[in-house]
């Protein structure tokens, strides 16, 4: 083969026409390598990112539009036609914060006054959508709540925003709840009274109505057999703005009964630290029984009954604090009737 020039050779292999038709291109080296197209991928991927930024802040601007905390007050949307009380929105006690959506709070009661799926619910839906009457024109706000059940994550759910607390007997049934719902919180009360009990306790507590079973007191100190004074100290500083009694349990003689749990409510009421004429609104389940009935009368006041609000087995209280609370009886007819 004839040796190539030092010019060829510094050259390179020579050029082969490759017509478009033969599947050539012209000017293309053949045995060299092909034209690098790095260039035109860069602006691909470029592109690609740009459109993809693109389409994650328009997502990330959508979400925040509909978040309901983003929104206006609580209660904003229709009321469900199924709820039997009128009630309406306002803003939460909590600085800040904002309740649920009106449509979101009325498709969670309506589920659950329906019984949920659930074949045996613990409460009837007509005292559900009372409750949530309630709820509905205090949310957010601060909820206690005597006693876990089935409606224990409506309540929570009902109350966005605000504080729920939960109190019950049964210490495992509290650490059980605890894991099934994450944020849950809740506490386990040690109960020292019985059913069987009741006729020697109330007539106990209005004996020292003026003492230690007085209407205002700071719980932790009580002496009283009726209070319940072993909740973690931070309870007692809160300002409750509603209280549901749904718990101890108080269908035998040997069970713990609710008359701890009505006589500390009252209490916790009326004795709202620094806000004169603030309200809280009490609810009692199974009122229907004696126990129930009884206590609630005692150290709630019927005076202080809605009847708007409250149905056969639910009663509704709403309690004023303030200076102008008496410090020897809980109701006016006990009052009234000591004076004479």
């Amino acid at each position: 083969m004839k040796a190539l020039s030092r010019s060829q050779a510094a050259a390179g292999p020579p050029l082969v026409e490759q017509g478009v038709g033969s599947g050539r291109v012209a000017g293309v080296r053949g045995p060299g390598p092909a034209a690098p197209r790095a260039p035109a991928r860069r602006v691909c991927a470029a592109v690609f990112l740009a459109c993809f930024a693109c389409v994650s802040l328009a997502t990330t601007l959508l979400s925040a539009a509909r978040d309901p905390g983003s929104g206006g007050a609580s209660g904003r949307g229709s009321s469900s036609s199924a709820a039997s009380f009128a009630v309406s929105a306002r803003d939460g006690s909590a600085t800040g914060a904002v309740g649920l959506p009106g449509y979101v709070f009325d498709a969670l009661v309506q589920y659950a006054a329906l019984g949920g799926g659930n074949s045996t619910p613990s409460m009837p839906g007509a005292d559900v959508r009372a409750i949530a009457a309630v709820l509905r024109r205090r949310a957010p706000c601060n909820l206690l709540v005597f006693g876990l059940g089935g409606e224990t994550p409506l309540w929570r759910a009902l109350n966005h925003g605000g504080r729920t607390v939960f109190l019950d007997e049964n210490q495992y049934y509290v650490s059980h709840l605890e894991g099934r719902h994450p944020g849950l919180e809740a506490y386990d009360v040690a109960y020292t009274t019985t059913v069987r009990e009741f006729p020697d306790l109330l007539d106990a507590a209005r004996a020292a109505r003026a003492a230690e079973c007085r209407p205002v007191q700071n719980l932790l100190f009580s002496d009283c057999r009726l209070a319940i004074n072993d909740l973690p100290n931070q309870l007692y500083d809160v300002s409750w703005d509603v209280i549901l009694v749904d718990g101890p349990r108080g269908y035998t003689a040997s069970s713990p009964g609710r008359m701890s749990a009505i006589f500390t409510a009252g209490v916790l009421a009326r004795t709202r630290a620094g806000e004169g004429g603030a309200v809280t609104d009490v609810l009692v389940h199974d009122y229907e029984r004696e126990v129930e009935r009884v206590c609630s009368r005692e150290f709630l006041c019927e005076e202080n009954r809605v009847a708007e609000t409250s149905t056969r087995s639910l009663a509704h209280f709403v309690i004023r604090a303030g200076a102008a609370v008496r410090r020897d009886a809980f109701c006016a007819g006990a009052a009234k009737a000591a004076a004479h």
